[in-house]
């Protein structure tokens, strides 16, 4: 419930806070000290906080249009729309000048007179028609694109945006609520910085007791705080959350005009207008900062060309605050400007209210133009007297309504003008946002414990290595972010779930560090009997899991495998690989791999074993086939079968064969091998070998026979080495041998 209204007996005057005439520095003592931050608040509400909402949500409109043009970048999007249109009037301007005619329709084109008169027609205004309707098409995409695009990247559809407003709305929200508690707890230091200064005994003398007087008169039992500001010329008076600043001028109005000055600004400090003021600056705190350094250019260098160049580099937010921000709020401050009036009828200085409109109407010009018409902050002084006028006359504030030809209805009180300020809820509105309050605490609770415990790189790391512990290489490829190395899904699951798969097991995360997006866990496991230790890179996910939980994948967890022969035969646990070294290499997910090679009649592989270990970035499989032992002795009785058949044929030089006789015209020939060539085999594949012999272990063979010359014959008998070369192949379970050419 709100706090009546309570006002002070006739005589009585209000309390009114001590002043130091001092310069207005904060005293450093405690007695001295005001009492708390709020100290020279206006009286009538239960608390700070009542005073604060109440300034807060009056002004809808101007917040509005504070929250859209600064959070939705209005000036970003005007500067793209203007370049947008443009490119696209020039590129119209273009097109339609050189082939605007070329689009009418063939039957238009036929038609009598109207054909020639449209082809005419666009030839000579095509070029313009482009331009114009490129321009307004480039302008709608530029601007729009601002105001669209950065919501066209939520992966979770509606929900991502809806989250994504609120979230806007609640950090304008918090800048805006900042930015007024700034103003309104600094505002002594910053009025100082400003000019205005403690006022002397022979001033306050002079303007106390009007102060106390009309506080008086409108029910308020205490004022705000006075400070003086030098200006001999213009009479005028500021009224912030906590202070009235005087202009100097004021001293030399009569005493029914500066009641009535100060009844005005009594009224606005009471109404908390600069509360309402300093909110909708807050919301839009980036665009008024970034509004105050042309305005203050433009001020201080009052120039022609300087407000050209200013206007050149800060034209979308110039425009942007003209015609958005300062329309929408002007308007409530309009409202306040007819509502502060009414204080004059309240204090009975409703004379002294029209003098000083009357003098100022004087010096008031026609309203013309946007700025003076739309964004001006006090209404016409005719209006404002026409309202005053009608008010002290059948007692009714029109303009407090936010009308000034609303019909007079009920006098002006107090208690109409300045509202009931009650607390800040009913009970039953405590319990309500008590009950959202907790809702929403066991909500982010709730979430904070989902994320913890499945959406952190550990439980992300954890996972992994439990899909390779239960050999599912479909899991645990779903938390990689990078698949693309996988070709062939199916072989790997079967090399997973293959005899010799050995997962890494004891697997401890004993650090993760973080950077933003990416992290980077230490992991402790047992590979192959012994233990080591790797390092695991994740990525934070892009996509969101109900539009607000990221989790976590591996950036390195598959490992290229290096073959280093290829081909039938080549098998990782059990599972035989693809042959052929073209195409893309086989990838494996961390653990043990038994490896065996292909065998045949001449060669066997030993098995291998292949580590890979987690981010582990190559692996390589050496399968380096041995000869068998019993293919020495294949080999040797292949080639002396082959040696006997050679030996077997009567001719001095048996093709094909490693030995001859070159001894003339011989008859009746004879091989006799008297000790066959100890062979070294080599082997060139894994069913393939080079047959050799080496010099110290070379063939001997006897050849004999005839020789005949010059018509006799005599017998000959001769022995030589000889030498056995080619290539033995393996051929089912037997070898096959093809001898060198001679």
């Amino acid at each position: 419930m709100s706090e009546p209204h309570t006002v002070p007996p006739e005589g009585t005057p209000p309390t009114v806070p001590q002043l130091d005439v001092r310069a207005a520095e904060p005293p450093t003592d405690a007695a001295a000290a005001p009492t708390g931050g709020f100290a020279d608040r206006p009286p009538g509400y239960p608390s700070a906080l009542v005073w604060l909402r109440a300034g807060i949500l009056r002004d809808w409109r101007g917040v509005l249009g504070a929250f859209v043009a600064t959070w939705f970048y209005l000036p970003v999007a005007l500067l793209l729309a203007f370049w947008g249109g443009l490119v696209f009037a020039v590129t119209g301007l273009f097109v339609g000048g050189l082939s605007a005619d070329d689009q009418v329709p063939q039957m238009l084109r036929d038609a009598p007179l109207i054909g020639s008169l449209l082809e005419a027609f666009l030839t000579r205004s095509g070029g313009v028609l482009g331009g114009v309707v490129g321009f307004v098409a480039g302008f709608l995409i530029g601007f729009l694109a601002v105001l669209v695009v950065p919501w066209l990247g939520a992966e979770d559809g509606v929900f991502t945006v809806v989250t994504g407003l609120v979230g806007t709305v609640v950090a304008a929200a918090l800048i805006g609520v900042l930015y007024t508690l700034y103003r309104v707890l600094l505002e002594p230091r910053l009025l100082v910085v400003s000019g205005a200064r403690q006022p002397s005994r022979r001033e306050d003398a002079r303007l106390r007791p009007v102060l106390d007087e009309c506080a008086r008169r409108l029910g308020l039992p205490s004022v705000p705080r006075l400070l003086m500001e030098d200006d001999p010329v213009l009479s005028n008076a500021r009224t912030y959350a906590r202070h009235v600043v005087v202009t100097t001028a004021v001293l030399t109005e009569p005493d029914d005009e500066v009641a009535a000055l100060l009844s005005h600004e009594l009224v606005h400090w009471r109404t908390g207008d600069e509360i309402t003021s300093a909110f909708v600056r807050g919301v839009g705190l980036p665009l008024t900062l970034a509004h105050a350094l042309p305005t203050w250019l433009m001020r201080t260098f009052p120039h022609p060309g300087t407000n050209f160049v200013v206007f050149l580099f800060f034209w979308p937010v110039l425009l942007t605050m003209r015609y958005v921000v300062l329309p929408l709020h002007a308007r409530d401050v309009r409202a306040a400007e007819y509502r502060a009036d009414l204080g004059a009828v309240l204090t009975g200085h409703v004379d002294g209210m029209r003098r000083v409109l009357e003098r100022r109407l004087s010096f008031e010009t026609g309203r013309s133009g946007w700025d003076e018409a739309v964004c001006a902050t006090h209404p016409p002084h005719e209006l404002r007297l026409d309202a005053l006028e009608r008010a002290s006359v059948a007692g009714v504030p029109a303009a407090a309504a936010g009308s000034v030809t609303a019909a007079a209805a009920e006098p002006v009180t107090a208690e109409r003008l300045f509202g009931h300020s009650g607390p800040v809820g009913t009970r039953r509105t405590w319990l309500l946002v008590g009950a959202l309050m907790l809702a929403a605490c066991v909500g982010t609770g709730g979430l904070g414990v989902v994320q913890w415990a499945f959406f952190r790189p550990q439980a992300t790391v954890d996972g992994y290595f439990s899909a390779l512990a239960d050999r599912d290489s479909d899991a645990a490829l779903g938390f990689l972010s990078d698949q693309s190395g996988v070709t062939d899904r199916k072989l790997l699951a079967q090399l997973l779930r293959g005899k010799g798969y050995q997962p890494p097991t004891d697997v401890d995360i004993t650090e993760v560090e973080r950077d933003g997006d990416s992290a980077t866990a230490t992991v402790a496991y047992r590979l192959g009997g012994e233990r080591q230790t790797a390092t695991v890179s994740l990525r934070r996910d892009d996509e969101a899991t109900a539009g607000l939980l990221h989790g976590w994948q591996v950036s390195d967890g598959l490992t290229p495998l290096s073959i280093a022969i290829g081909g039938p035969g080549v098998r990782l646990n059990g599972v035989e690989l693809p042959g052929g070294t073209e195409g893309p290499p086989l990838v494996l997910l961390p653990g043990e791999y038994a490896a065996t090679g292909p065998a045949s009649a001449l060669s066997e592989t030993p098995s291998e074993t292949v580590a890979v270990g987690p981010g582990q970035s190559t692996a390589a499989l050496q399968l380096a086939p041995v000869l068998k032992p019993a293919a020495g002795e294949a080999v040797e009785a292949r080639v002396r079968a082959w040696l006997d058949e050679c030996a077997k044929q009567t001719v001095a030089a048996p093709p094909g064969c490693p030995f001859r006789y070159y001894g003339g015209s011989t008859q009746k020939v004879t091989w006799k091998i008297l000790e066959y060539p100890k062979l070294a085999l080599e082997l060139t594949g894994p069913a393939s070998a080079q047959v050799s012999t080496p010099y110290e272990s070379q063939g001997k063979v006897q050849v004999s026979g005839t020789n005949t010359y010059f018509g006799g014959t005599s017998p000959f008998t001769d022995d030589d080495t000889f030498t056995v070369t080619g290539v033995v192949t393996a051929e089912g379970e037997g070898v096959a041998f093809r001898p060198a050419a001679n």
